[in-house]
């Protein structure tokens, strides 16, 4: 079937999955070449990121951190609707592996009408401007809310993709979910983007969080698919804990 992966002897091609326009069609047909993976010890990576044990691994752990934050998911939904008017969770579509869109789920950190405040600051802010294309980011965005900022210097607002993981959309660990506009920054290394889930934590995370720069973070993608390993996963685990406490360097 044209949406599975196709392994042909020592080459692996990664299509792109979803409903199909034809700009969809038109970027599959570019991605035929751009996507080829022959290298066998990468493919052999790969192979062992996407298995099954890796995705035993993530149910196990995402089943059980639902169970046991229930009470916490229940403590921030009830702040965020008393501080803010507006939804408890934010969707947003992220590019997954093969190219799938999902709903990337997050608890809300901004306000209700953020796309048009961010419409007006790019608008009227030249430095916001320049700073958001650089990065896609805002280091000091007037759109978050107060309990908003709290949970993004905690990371909290990501708990809600341990959802993503049950349904197999992401992985624990893995590149951090990016946008459609976003992967095209990626040049060619967004093949190795493509290869697996994106995580919830990653070697980015760990390694400077958003004080790195767009170029090495498409760099720390490419590095933890190359040499991924199950010590690599357990060490980016036991590290995103006091990446977080670095509380100054979250955005």
């Amino acid at each position: 079937m044209s949406n599975q992966m196709i392994e042909t002897g020592t080459a692996i091609r990664i299509p792109f999955r979803g409903r199909q326009n034809a700009g969809d069609r038109f970027r599959m047909a570019e991605a035929r070449t751009a996507h080829r993976i022959t290298d066998r010890r990468l493919i052999r990576k790969v192979r062992a990121a996407n298995g099954r044990l890796k995705r035993a691994f993530d149910l196990a752990l995402a089943g059980t951190a639902l169970l046991f934050l229930a009470p916490a998911f229940l403590t921030i939904a009830l702040l965020i609707k008393l501080t803010d008017p507006g939804p408890v969770f934010f969707r947003h579509t992220r590019v997954g592996r093969q190219g799938a869109r999902f709903g990337c789920l997050k608890f809300r950190t901004m306000a209700a009408d953020s796309d048009r405040r961010l419409a007006e600051i790019l608008q009227n802010d030249p430095h916001a401007a320049a700073e958001w294309e650089a990065s896609q980011k805002l280091r000091k965005d007037p759109r978050v809310t107060m309990i908003g900022a709290l949970l993004r210097k905690t990371s909290l607002d990501e708990l809600p993709q341990l959802w993503n993981v049950l349904r197999g959309e992401m992985s624990l660990v893995g590149p951090r979910p990016i946008t459609r506009s976003e992967l095209t920054r990626y040049g060619r290394d967004r093949r190795y983007y493509l290869l697996v889930r994106p995580g919830i934590t990653g070697l980015w995370q760990v390694s400077g969080r958003s004080s790195a720069s767009y170029e090495k973070r498409i760099g720390f993608d490419r590095e933890y698919i190359e040499e991924w390993s199950w010590l690599g996963e357990f060490w980016i685990l036991l590290m995103t804990l006091p990446a977080i406490l670095q509380t100054d360097d979250a955005c």
